[in-house]
């Protein structure tokens, strides 16, 4: 139901426990600034989201009498997490305490209280429904995880999909798998080549947020991937398969495995779509992967701007250059080009980046966006990479909006499209 009025601000008691503070409309934050949301913005809380508390931060709202900026005299600010196939248009408004600890990996959308409900300013950017926490049965995974187990006794991969993703970390890729439908996840380098300052599968240890996840620790061989990948080509409803994992380093590096998998997968079937997901470091080796026949490409960015890229990413030995010439020889080789673009309202936004990423789909062709909320502390962030003033901004709905009058054929999502959307089944059967 649409607002309107602005929702009210929230905080938290320090004990998991959230109130509402009648006295405060509820703010967003775009970089460093606090900042009122558009009342059409808001939307209820998804199916899935949740809340956080945020320790030793102070929420900004505005004051219900005054129209006045002021702190929540209350407890701790409280930010939401939203799920998969939702964007956020604004980070929750906080103002951080000395010595506060820094915040872990998940994404921080600003969220109030209207009418009994919960709201966050956020859009549903993506229909396909593959990690709807409604559609996940816990007893069907289960029973997958133990047929397939069985069925690949000695093949590692499925072991560490089964125990370390589905069942430990609830990802919702290998569940799918498990389940016999969808995208099937390749985690296949346990080595990087890059030093992500947000990395979710391995953070140094002098710093004190933890990662995610555990990384894979070994390399599968060809045999491996190819024993399960197969079958759920062969089988699964839109079946698709994706190197590159969250569990897992740089795809890239182990791309003399990728191409012979690839081509060994050939050899058994033609159904569903072979994708990676990557930092596009290695131009020449995604050339080979797509001789081989690798059909789509998702490059992994926090900007379409060298020098916003180049301090989060801190790569070895490869430049932003790189990313952007891997994206250019998929689009060559009639490929799906998507970039997974990690929003950050406040930098995203800005216009800077609005033109560079004009720049980046002309000079590519790219085909689609997958508009992801970025997992990680802003405070912390922002201060990483150097950024004290992120420019004039111009708001996340409206940077959608200008890209897609200019780019109409551009798709929006969340997901990499099975071979099915890619040849122009696009829209069908995907909606709710």
């Amino acid at each position: 139901m649409a607002l309107t009025t602005s929702p009210y601000l929230l905080y938290s008691d320090g004990n998991g426990t959230i109130f509402e503070d009648t006295s405060l409309y509820a703010l967003g934050r775009s970089g460093w600034d606090a900042l009122p949301v558009p009342v059409s913005e808001w939307i209820e809380l998804p199916d899935g989201g949740s809340l956080y508390e945020l320790p030793e931060r102070v929420g900004i709202g505005i004051d219900v009498k005054t129209g006045e900026l002021r702190l929540c005299e209350k407890g701790w600010a409280v930010a939401a997490f939203i799920p998969p196939a939702h964007t956020g248009f604004y980070i929750s408004a906080f103002e951080t305490k000395p010595g506060a600890p820094t915040l872990p990996l998940f994404c921080y959308t600003a969220v109030g209280w209207h009418n009994d409900k919960f709201y966050v300013p956020a859009v549903r950017i993506e229909q396909d429904i593959r990690q709807e926490c409604a559609g996940f049965d816990a007893d069907k995974v289960q029973t997958g995880v133990t047929h397939l187990t069985q069925a690949y006794p000695h093949n590692r991969l499925v072991q560490h999909l089964a125990n370390n993703c589905a069942l430990t970390y609830h990802c919702p890729a290998a569940r799918n798998y498990f389940i016999g439908r969808w995208e099937c996840p390749v985690p296949a380098s346990p080595a990087c080549n890059a030093n992500c300052v947000g990395c979710i599968s391995l953070q140094p240890d002098e710093e004190t947020i933890v990662s995610t996840q555990d990384r894979l620790s070994f390399k599968p061989s060809v045999e491996e991937i190819v024993e399960f990948t197969v079958p759920h080509l062969e089988t699964a409803p839109y079946p698709l398969i994706s190197f590159g994992q969250g569990c897992e380093g740089e795809p890239l590096l182990m791309w003399e495995t990728l191409e012979k998998a690839i081509i060994e997968i050939r050899k058994h079937t033609q159904k569903g779509s072979i994708n990676i997901n990557t930092n596009g470091s290695k131009p020449d080796a995604v050339k080979r992967l797509c001789e081989a026949g690798l059909n789509s490409i998702r490059v992994s960015t926090n900007s379409a701007r060298s020098e916003i890229y180049m301090p989060y990413y801190r790569p070895n030995n490869y430049q932003f250059e790189d990313i952007v010439e891997s994206l250019k020889v998929v689009n060559s080789f009639g490929g799906w080009t998507s970039i997974n673009y990690f929003v950050f309202p406040g930098m995203t936004d800005s216009i800077a980046e609005y033109e560079a990423l004009r720049k980046l789909i002309k000079e590519t062709g790219l085909k689609m966006i997958q508009w992801r909320n970025f997992n990680i502390d802003p405070d912390w962030y922002l201060g990483k990479i150097n950024v004290s003033d992120t420019g004039e901004c111009m708001g996340v709905k409206q940077l959608m909006e200008l890209i897609k009058e200019e780019f109409p054929h551009l798709k929006y999502g969340y997901y990499n499209p099975p071979i099915e959307r890619i040849k122009g089944k696009y829209e069908a059967d995907f909606a709710h």
